[in-house]
């Protein structure tokens, strides 16, 4: 089954997808040239086995004196893994996927040839792992809402899942973890090891942050014989909707109103207080809603 999604070309959405891409993977690259290669830190993927190979090879070649360039390297990995995924996964990985690697590439070793391949901020391998992890997820997420996909240890872990039925997620997280390891063997540094997983975590909620939002949306369920009350409360005064549910309850097997809503966070505060006024004993169960869309939330339109 194929996942790539057609655009029109030169349609509003193609020019802001690919403007997605075009940045994310500068800000991407970013992220290893400025904070992340040049303390050897490895945070998984193509580009985290190209970083041990640049410093393996420094000094080995006359036209690579410094070492293979990382992105360069990157890009000789990622070529024969996405041909690889097509053959055995079908048509997955679009243009996108195979501009992203290709700019990312591109402009890791354009960085490093403008700047060089000393950090920005000296003597400091903490702050360094923390903002390039934020900048590498903030140009991934980037790429992932332009509908591409990262390539490289992606490939090799649906391939993986292919025929062992494992979890993708679990995979990508043991293919990470063998490369940090690897990365370990190398440089023989056991603080590299934590730095790079420090990196791969702050990259994952950073990813989360772009491709859902950052919001402080909370979603209810109500329990509550003044549900009547308490729904007035949120159309009148909160000016938002929700759900009347008809549950049944456990202990009695009577019929009991259950009211779903959801409100940013000042307007929760208003509701448990009017709830804790008109209703002490009713059932209260509040969850962060990870990303809402629709009426008074983000519109289906942004996506």
């Amino acid at each position: 089954m194929a996942f790539i999604l057609k655009e029109r070309f030169l349609t509003r959405e193609w020019f802001k997808n690919y403007l997605l891409i075009v940045a994310g993977s500068f800000i991407m690259a970013a992220g290893y040239v400025f904070f992340i290669t040049p303390y050897k830190i490895v945070p998984g993927g193509v580009y985290g086995i190209s970083i041990v190979i640049h410093y393996l090879t420094e000094g080995f070649l006359g036209f690579f004196p410094d070492g293979i360039p990382v992105g360069l390297m990157g890009l000789v990995l990622n070529i024969p893994l996405t041909i690889i995924g097509i053959k055995i996964l079908g048509p997955r990985f679009g243009i996108k996927t195979i501009l992203g690697f290709f700019l990312t590439s591109g402009f890791i070793d354009l960085q490093t040839y403008l700047w060089g391949n000393k950090p920005l901020v000296a003597d400091d391998p903490l702050i360094s792992a923390i903002f390039g992890a934020v900048l590498i997820g903030f140009g991934l997420g980037l790429i992932f809402r332009s509908r591409a996909t990262s390539g490289g240890s992606d490939i090799i872990a649906m391939i993986i899942s292919k025929y062992t039925g494992m979890s993708l997620g679990q995979l990508l997280i043991y293919i990470d973890s063998v490369i940090v390891i690897i990365g370990l063997v190398a440089f023989r540094d056991w603080k590299i090891p934590l730095y790079s997983w420090l990196v791969i975590f702050i990259t994952g909620k950073v990813i989360d942050a772009v491709l859902i939002g950052a919001n402080y949306d909370k979603s209810l369920f109500i329990v509550s014989v003044e549900y009547s009350e308490i729904r007035e409360k949120i159309i009148g005064d909160l000016n938002r909707s929700g759900t009347l549910l008809h549950g049944t309850g456990l202990y009695e097997e009577k019929d009991v109103p259950v009211l779903f809503t959801t409100v940013n966070r000042r307007e929760l505060v208003m509701l448990e207080n009017f709830i804790k006024e008109i209703d002490e004993n009713a059932f209260v169960t509040v969850f962060d809603a990870k990303e809402v869309m629709g009426q008074g939330f983000k519109s289906l339109k942004e996506l």
